[in-house]
C-alpha cells in the first residue's frame, strides 16, 4: 500500500513554494553524482519542503527529492559535496539522515503485483457478464442453429480471455507440477482447461451446454480471492538488504584521504568526525567523544569513549573527532552480522504454511480422485465417453476451490480493512494467522513503549541557574541538553567563551565565573547520573536536571489487554539496568532484561520459541531487527527505522500502542471466521459433489452453486468489520 510518493507540483502545493523553484533556478548546476540519504524522522509535506530546503541550500547541490513514503532523499550534486556535508546540514535544520548505499536496497514489485492482478480480473470480470448474457438465450431454449451461434460468439469470447486472464493460475500449476507436487492451483487450471476444452469440443458438435460462462466464472472469483490476498501485503523488501544499505560506503584516513570501505585493511586508521557514522567495527586511539549507540543497541543516552574503548558500525559520534584501528569492516563488521541474522531468520519465517496451504494439500488430490472416479464410473456403466467426460468435468468445476481459495483472502481483507481503521497496517500475507497464535508478546523499550525522547523531569535550580543551563544546553548537540534547552522557559543568559569538551559536556564564561553543563564527575558531583545532566557555577554546588523518557501513548493500556487476552509480556532493552527497571515497574511488567545486545534480544526470542511460545516481538530499532525477523510474528511503530519496519509483518500508523489489544483479539477473530468459511466450503461440497457424481450438475447449475458458495464465504467474512 503506497500513502505517499515524492509529491509533483499538482500533487503537494506545500512541497512547490521554495524547493522546487529554486532546484529549477539552478540551471547550469547539473549534478555529477548521486547521494541517497535515509530519513527516519519525517512525517509530513512540511517536512519534505524543509529537507529539499536545506538540501538545496548547500553550494554544489544541484536537485533534491524527497520520498516520504521509504523516508529517504536523493540529492544531486557536483563532486565537492560528500554526503557528511549533506547530513551535517540536516541535522541543523532539526532533521536526523544516515547516508544509504543504494547499490544494496531490494527492489519493490508488489504494486505492480497488484495491478496485473486486478487487470486479468477486470478483464475476466467483463467477458464473464457478457457470456452470460449470450447463456440465457440458451438456458432459455435457443436451439439448433442460434443456440450454436452463441456458443461460437461465446467461445470468441472465453478462449483469449482464459488464455490471458488465468495465466496466474497455469504459472503457479506448472511450477507445482515440475516440482511433482499438487496445489490449489492444480484443480483449479485443470477445471478451466478442462472446461473450455469441453465447451469448444460441444460446441464444434452441436452440443446442447457449453461451459464458457463457468469456465469463466471460475477464472473470476479466483482472480478476486487472489487479489484481496495480494491487496493484504506490501512490497515486501528483505530487511537484510535494508541493514546492509544503513553501512557507510566510504571512509576517511587518518591522512585526510577518503576511500572505499571495503578497501580498509585490519590496523588501518580512520578518522571519525563529529555528526558521523562509524563506518567500520574499530578501537579508539585517539581523542575523546561521545557516542549515540542507540541504532545498535537501543540505549537512549550517549557513552562516553576515549583510547582503549570498542566502537561499531553504525553507531553515530556526537562531540569529538576520533581515530579508529580497523578491527573489522565490510562483511566481518556487527552490522553485517546482523543483517545475516536477520536473512536467516525470514528465510525461516517464510517456510511458514497458512490454513489455506494446508487445506489444499489435502483438498487438490481429493478433487482429482473424484473426478477421475465419476469417468471412470460413468464410462463403465454406460459407455460413453462423451458422457463420461461431460459428467468429470462437471464433477471438477462444481466442487473446484472456488470458495475455498475466497475462505482465506476475504476474511483477510476484511480484517486488515478493520486494523487499519484502527491504525495497524498489515504487511504479510500469514501475519494474520501467525498473530492469532501468539501467546507471548516481547516488547522493546526504547521508542516502542517510551517515546524515545528524554523529558526534564525535575531540579532544585534557581531562575539565574536556569538561565545559564538553558544558554549552555543551546550550544550542545547532546540529547540531554537539547532536551533541556527546549524544556526550560526561561530566557538564557548571555554567556562568554563558549566550548565543547568532548565526552564530558559544555563550558563557558559567566559573570566572571567559570560554569558547566555535563557529566557529573567532570563537573564535580557524586552520584548516578544515568538520566541527568548536571550544572556547576563558579565554586556552587552542583545542580543535578534529571530526565525521564515519557511513556508512549497507549502503552499501559496495550500491556494490559495482552496479558488479558492470556498473553505473557516481558521487556527486553538494550537501556541502562535502572532506566529498564523504572519503566517495568510504572507499566507492570514482572519479566524484564536489560542491557541486553542485539544478538541477544534475537537468542532470547529464539529460546522462547524452543520452549514452545509463539513470540509476538514490537520493536523499532536496528538493534530489534534479528529479534523481529525470529519471532512468529512482529510488530513495529511507524517512526521505526527502514530496517525495523521492513522486517516486521506490522507497523503501527499512529503514536497510540493501544491498537495491539484489539489487533489480537480480530486476529483470533479473523481465524475462527477462515475456519467458519473452510466448515461452509465442506458444507458445500458434501451436497454439490453426490449431484454432481449422478450427473444431475448442469452447466447452470454448476454456475449458481459456485457463486452461491462464493457469496455465503464473502458474507461470513464481512462479520469482521
Amino acid at each position: 500500500m503506497s500513502l505517499a510518493e515524492t509529491p509533483s507540483p499538482q500533487a503537494c502545493p506545500a512541497c512547490t513554494a521554495g524547493p522546487v523553484a529554486e532546484a529549477a533556478a539552478r540551471a547550469g548546476g547539473a549534478g555529477d553524482q548521486r547521494l541517497h540519504l535515509s530519513l527516519p524522522t519525517i512525517h509530513c509535506a512540511g517536512c519534505i519542503s524543509g529537507v529539499e530546503r536545506a538540501l538545496l541550500a548547500i553550494p554544489g547541490v544541484a536537485d533534491a527529492r524527497v520520498n516520504l513514503t521509504q523516508k529517504r532523499a536523493v540529492v544531486r550534486t557536483d563532486e565537492s559535496v560528500d554526503a557528511e556535508t549533506l547530513t551535517r546540514a540536516l541535522a541543523d535544520a532539526g532533521y536526523e539522515a544516515h547516508e544509504l548505499d543504494p547499490g544494496a536496497l531490494a527492489a519493490t514489485t508488489g504494486d505492480a503485483a497488484s495491478r496485473d492482478l486486478l487487470m486479468r480480473l477486470g478483464v475476466a470480470g467483463f467477458a464473464m457478464m457478457n457470456v452470460m448474457l449470450l447463456s440465457v438465450a440458451v438456458w432459455s431454449g435457443a436451439t439448433d442453429a442460434t443456440r450454436d451461434l452463441f456458443h461460437w460468439i461465446s467461445a470468441a469470447i472465453a478462449i483469449p480471455t482464459i488464455a490471458f486472464s488465468a495465466q496466474p493460475f497455469f504459472r503457479n500449476a506448472a511450477r507445482a507440477l515440475s516440482a511433482w507436487r499438487l496445489n490449489m492451483d492444480v484443480p483449479i487450471s485443470l477445471a478451466i482447461l478442462l472446461a473450455a476444452g469441453m465447451s469448444i469440443f460441444e460446441t464444434a458438435e452441436s452440443g446442447h451446454h457449453a461451459y464458457f460462462d463457468a469456465a469463466l466464472s471460475l477464472t473470476f472469483f479466483l482472480l478476486a480471492g487472489r487479489y484481496l490476498d495480494q491487496r493484504t501485503r506490501t512490497a515486501a523488501r528483505s530487511a537484510a538488504a535494508e541493514l546492509t544499505a544503513l553501512e557507510v560506503p566510504r571512509a576517511t584516513r587518518a591522512d585526510g584521504t577518503s576511500v572505499n570501505v571495503a578497501d580498509l585493511a585490519l590496523g588501518d586508521l580512520i578518522l571519525v568526525r563529529p555528526g558521523a557514522r562509524v563506518p567500520v567495527d574499530g578501537e579508539v586511539t585517539g581523542g575523546t567523544s561521545e557516542i549515540d549507540r542507540a541504532l545498535l543497541t537501543g540505549e537512549s543516552l550517549p557513552e562516553r569513549a576515549s583510547a582503549g574503548d570498542a566502537v561499531h558500525a553504525g553507531e553515530i559520534n556526537l562531540t569529538g573527532p576520533l581515530t579508529v584501528r580497523v578491527t573489522a569492516a565490510g562483511r566481518e563488521t556487527t552490522l553485517s552480522r546482523l543483517a545475516d541474522l536477520v536473512s536467516m531468520a525470514e528465510t525461516s519465517k517464510s517456510r511458514y504454511s497458512s490454513l489455506a496451504d494446508r487445506a489444499a494439500r489435502i483438498y487438490a488430490p481429493v478433487v482429482h480422485i473424484l473426478a477421475f472416479a465419476a469417468f471412470a464410473g460413468w464410462l463403465y456403466a454406460s459407455g460413453d465417453p462423451r458422457l463420461s467426460l461431460n459428467i468429470a468435468v462437471a464433477t471438477l468445476i462444481i466442487t473446484c476451490p472456488c470458495a475455498l481459495g475466497l475462505a482465506v483472502p476475504a476474511v483477510s481483507t476484511a480484517a486488515s480493512g478493520r486494523m487499519f481503521r484502527n491504525g495497524l497496517l498489515i504487511k504479510h500475507a500469514t501475519a494474520l494467522e501467525r498473530l492469532a497464535e501468539a501467546d507471548t508478546v516481547v516488547f522493546d523499550k526504547t521508542g516502542t513503549l517510551t517515546e524515545g525522547r528524554p523529558v526534564l523531569h525535575n531540579h532544585d535550580a534557581s531562575n539565574s541557574d536556569l538561565a545559564v543551563a538553558a544558554a549552555l544546553a543551546e550550544a550542545s548537540a547532546h540529547p540531554l541538553a537539547e532536551a533541556l534547552a527546549r524544556d526550560i522557559a526561561v530566557p538564557a543568559a548571555r554567556l562568554a567563551d563558549i566550548r565543547e569538551v568532548p565526552g564530558h559536556g559544555i563550558e563557558a564564561t559567566w559573570k566572571g565565573d567559570i560554569v558547566r553543563l555535563g557529566r557529573a564527575d567532570w563537573v564535580g558531583a557524586a552520584g548516578d547520573e544515568g538520566t541527568a545532566t548536571w550544572l556547576r557555577i563558579g565554586l556552587n554546588d552542583p545542580v543535578a536536571f534529571r530526565f525521564r523518557d515519557r511513556l508512549r501513548e497507549g502503552a499501559a493500556e496495550a500491556v494490559t489487554a495482552l496479558r488479558n487476552a492470556g498473553l505473557g509480556v516481558h521487556l527486553v532493552s538494550g537501556d541502562s539496568q535502572r532506566a529498564v527497571l523504572l519503566l517495568a515497574e510504572e507499566i507492570g511488567i514482572a519479566d524484564w532484561r536489560a542491557s541486553v545486545k542485539p544478538d541477544e534480544k534475537a537468542a532470547f526470542v529464539e529460546d522462547l520459541a524452543n520452549q514452545g511460545q509463539r513470540v509476538l516481538m514490537v520493536g523499532d530499532g536496528l538493534n530489534d531487527t534479528g529479534a523481529l525477523a525470529m519471532a512468529h510474528v512482529s510488530i513495529s511503530p511507524a517512526t521505526a527505522l527502514d530496517a525495523a519496519r521492513t522486517v516486521s509483518d506490522m507497523v503501527l500508523l499512529g503514536a497510540s500502542l493501544a491498537p495491539l489489544g484489539d489487533a489480537v483479539q480480530t486476529a483470533r477473530n479473523a481465524k475462527r471466521r477462515i475456519l467458519e468459511n473452510f466448515g461452509i466450503a465442506a458444507a458445500y461440497n458434501s451436497i454439490s459433489i453426490p449431484i454432481a457424481l449422478a450427473g444431475l450438475a448442469t452447466p447452470l447449475a454448476a454456475a449458481l452453486a459456485m457463486s452461491t458458495s462464493s457469496i455465503l464465504v464473502t458474507l461470513n467474512a464481512l462479520r469482521l468489520r
